[in-house]
């Protein structure tokens, strides 16, 4: 490592190294929050018989966006992408951009086979892997007017919203009990408005949204997306004061709304600044002191909390470059899994080379095109490798009880196995051996 890199690391994790109140809290709140005291009544068994345990799926969402899904030209990326994605997440976020999924007034690309677009895999496709590797998958998103359909150009607001209406109910309908998580908005502060529709700079642009999601998604979660709180560039001037940030009032008049659902506040978590600014920039960015400041604010209104979209930039190819990057992600994956309202982190570009436009320049995916592991992955493989729960023990009087994260497990009772689901809310099963 030379002094340069050297430098960077220093700088991009100075307000992390040797924050022993944070470092506190971090890991009391990774203990306390993500991990319960699990008992297990086994009926038929004599006392003293052993019993293993062990997690197989966390209750708390671990994901990526599945936008590079057989898009490959090469058949061995495309199954090594494929292999990758399940290894660590078990979310995968959907393409559900309205221009690509229905380029075509009323010939939407659900379907396999489907006009290939890039980064856009048809629908079913995904949710057909998804199935295949036990990963649950989230829409993104129902209503983004910056990628709205060329056709609807210059519709008025109110054949702009009878339009959505019509998506709004054709997606229910084919997808709603497959897909249990929707985010209804997306970047609604977003400038300059000339690129956007008249119905998009209308006052109840996004509480229509909600309420429409909420009457054909009534049983889904429902969750709301944005930049601005952990924004790309979180200057000085930014958000400071967080309970008066655009974002926080535009979440807390919607929770005042009575038919209006929201149950997740999304934020996005891009690092897209140039790497002369990292140093400065960190004090705000990676500073363990203002993210809890700022997502201990908006905990307080109630809904849980997700990353929804987390990029952090190795910058170049070089080793040390991507050592910065993989020790950032391990810091801030710490903190963010420790929240008591959080609920999902979402990486979003696994592999270098396949994201949108600028986002290549700032090399931040977990991948090498190659589909090599870069440190990043390997740094977040290492923490679910932390966050595991295994072991052995033996019954007492019917009863097995350990101490594990929350999550599904497989419980192994002589030559037999189990699937249980310890959570929160249901720290107990029972299981009956015949």
């Amino acid at each position: 490592m030379n002094s340069w890199t050297g430098a960077r690391m220093e700088a991009a994790l100075r307000w992390f190294t040797g924050n022993e109140r944070a470092e506190e809290r971090i890991q009391q709140g990774i203990e306390q929050n993500r991990k319960g005291d699990f008992r297990v009544r086994i009926t038929g068994i004599p006392d003293g018989t052993r019993v293993s345990y062990r997690l197989v799926n966390h209750a708390f969402r671990f994901g990526a966006n599945l936008f590079m899904l057989d898009q490959y030209s090469d058949d061995r990326q495309n199954a090594g992408y494929r292999a990758a994605f399940p290894r660590t997440f078990n979310l995968a976020t959907l393409p559900f951009y309205w221009k690509d999924q229905e380029p075509e007034q009323g010939k939407p690309r659900y379907a396999a086979g489907s006009k290939p677009i890039f980064r856009r895999p048809p629908t079913d496709v995904c949710l057909d892997y998804c199935l295949e590797q036990h990963i649950e998958p989230k829409a993104h998103c129902l209503n983004y007017d910056f990628f709205r359909p060329n056709w609807l150009k210059g519709a008025t607001v109110a054949e702009h919203r009878r339009a959505l209406t019509k998506r709004f109910a054709e997606l229910a309908e084919r997808y709603r009990t497959r897909i249990p998580s929707w985010e209804v908005t997306n970047e609604t502060f977003n400038d300059p408005y000339d690129l956007y529709s008249d119905f998009y700079q209308q006052p109840d642009f996004v509480s229509w949204s909600f309420r429409e999601a909420k009457r054909y998604f009534p049983g889904n979660r429902l969750i709301i997306n944005d930049h601005t709180a952990l924004g790309c560039m979180m200057l000085p001037h930014g958000d400071i004061v967080p309970n008066r940030s655009a974002y926080y009032v535009q979440i807390r008049e919607l929770l005042r709304d009575p038919e209006i659902r929201l149950d997740s506040i999304g934020f996005q978590y891009h690092s897209f600044f140039p790497i002369e600014q990292e140093a400065e920039l960190a004090r705000y960015r990676y500073n363990p002191d203002n993210l809890f400041r700022i997502l201990d604010e908006y905990a307080a209104l109630g809904p849980k909390m997700q990353i929804t979209e987390m990029t952090i930039p190795a910058y170049s190819t070089d080793p040390a470059d991507e050592a910065v990057q993989a020790a950032l992600l391990r810091a801030t994956y710490r903190l963010f899994f420790s929240l008591p309202a959080m609920e999902a982190i979402v990486y979003w570009n696994l592999v270098d080379g396949g994201a949108s436009g600028s986002e290549n320049h700032y090399c931040g995916g977990l991948l090498r095109p190659n589909l090599t592991k870069k440190p990043a992955y390997e740094a977040l493989e290492e923490l679910l490798r932390e966050w595991h729960t295994e072991g052995k023990t033996e019954s007492t009087y019917g009863v097995v009880s350990f101490r594990g994260f929350y999550g599904d497990y497989m419980l192994t009772v002589g030559q037999r196995e189990y699937a249980i689901s310890l959570t929160e809310d249901t720290p107990t099963a029972s299981i009956s051996i015949s």
